[in-house]
């Protein structure tokens, strides 16, 4: 699928490029055409008026000079006076009495207007007629058309060199765009094949248990297999009801209203509630919350990423040891962070990454079935619906997740 929105990209953008190349050559050729034709109509207008003025039947040796204007296209004029052509004067040489003169003039005679061109013999004309004389200017137009041949050819050397230039960066520009879909795409099918594993074991103990009452009798079934069958029903709610809060943040539709809230209050709440909980695993829990520390946002979201930075905490760190709370007020913003002691074990620096994807462990483990992997992905989406951030940093004396707020004053 990458590869064929790849090539999409590639052909609309070498599309789109062509049409421009394509409209920009043409409006410059048409430009150059018409310029070169307006010269040669002011080389006519030129040379006509000059060669108006000179005595019938006295020849203008051939000169390139009008009026101290140079003329630089090939051209001669002629004067028709009493049923016989004179050249007046003109860069052709032996002009005079012959049969390509005549045929030139005959056919421009026998033209209507007294401008235009006469194709098959490549030139273009003006015309004006007196009382007693006709005044005829011709400019050859072999140089105007070799000069439109020769632009032509250079536009198409462009033309191509740039359209090979441009698929190169397109085929490139097409890898960098595809790059976030691309990703995406693997996270969904990752998200999918972890979805369903962890949906297998529940459904897998449901089915198990269920068949066992049916087959023992009414008086023999035990209660703990009802009690296992309840247990794994709540355990996928609780996946499913994850995996739709991050749906709903992907989706990026906010279903709650923000306002103004004190963190203090919520984190000193999400203290009392983790107290027993650390105590019954024999860790010890301490904090530091600066009072009014307030930001815009929801209540309940920040509590239950204030429960699953702590629950994390607790569930990960070292036996006996001390998990610690922080919420202060920076120079950027509400800083809160929760650490845990590792006894020496820090998360290599490669995997910090990793740890806010869905269903990722640290450890690649599936016996843990205390979680789905999926509660710092959450708090993640969290923190960037209230335009935070979150991160997480480890050494080997403990590790910490910090969250980051816009403060509100």
């Amino acid at each position: 699928m990458i590869r064929k929105l790849q090539l999409k990209f590639v052909a609309v953008c070498m599309t789109m490029v062509t049409i421009i190349l394509a409209v920009v050559f043409m409006a410059v050729y048409i430009s150059a055409q018409h310029s070169i034709q307006r010269n040669s109509q002011e080389v006519l207008e030129r040379v006509l008026q000059e060669a108006s003025s000179l005595i019938p039947g006295i020849s203008m040796r051939p000169g390139l000079n009008f009026n101290n204007k140079d003329v630089h296209l090939p051209y001669f004029t002629v004067q028709v006076w009493e049923n016989k052509a004179y050249v007046t004067s003109g860069t052709y040489a032996d002009m005079e009495d012959t049969d390509a003169l005549r045929s030139i003039l005959g056919a421009c005679l026998a033209r209507e207007e007294d401008q235009g061109t006469l194709e098959q013999y490549g030139m273009r004309y003006l015309r004006r007629s007196g009382a007693l004389t006709t005044h005829v200017a011709f400019v050859d137009m072999s140089m105007e058309q070799a000069t439109l041949r020769s632009m032509m050819r250079s536009y198409l050397m462009i033309g191509c060199a740039a359209l090979l230039l441009l698929l190169g960066v397109s085929i490139l520009l097409s890898r960098w765009a595809t790059r976030p879909v691309d990703k995406a795409w693997k996270q969904q099918r990752q998200f999918l094949s972890d979805a369903s594993h962890e949906l297998k074991t529940p459904l897998t103990v449901i089915l198990s248990n269920a068949e066992l009452m049916e087959s023992a009798g009414l008086e023999e079934r035990p209660a703990r297999w009802a009690d296992n069958i309840h247990s794994e029903a709540q355990r996928m709610k609780t996946l499913v009801e994850e995996m739709l809060t991050l749906a709903r943040a992907d989706s990026m539709e906010r279903t709650t209203v923000f306002s103004r809230i004190s963190l203090s209050e919520i984190a000193m709440d999400c203290i009392l509630l983790f107290e027993p909980v650390a105590f019954e695993v024999g860790k010890h829990l301490e904090y530091s919350i600066r009072k009014d520390l307030a930001v815009n946002g929801d209540g309940d979201s920040l509590k239950r990423l204030i429960s699953i930075l702590l629950d994390n905490a607790i569930k990960y760190g070292a036996d006996g040891g001390i998990i610690r709370l922080n919420a202060d007020l920076t120079d950027r913003g509400v800083r809160l962070e929760v650490s845990n002691e590792n006894g020496g074990k820090a998360i290599p620096p490669e995997v910090l990454p990793h740890l806010f994807e869905r269903f990722y462990r640290a450890d690649e483990s599936r016996g843990e079935q205390s979680g789905f992997g999926l509660g710092l992905s959450i708090a993640a989406s969290i923190a960037a619906d209230h335009k935070g951030a979150l991160r997480a940093e480890s050494d080997t004396e403990s590790t910490r997740f910090i969250l980051t707020l816009p403060a509100t004053k």
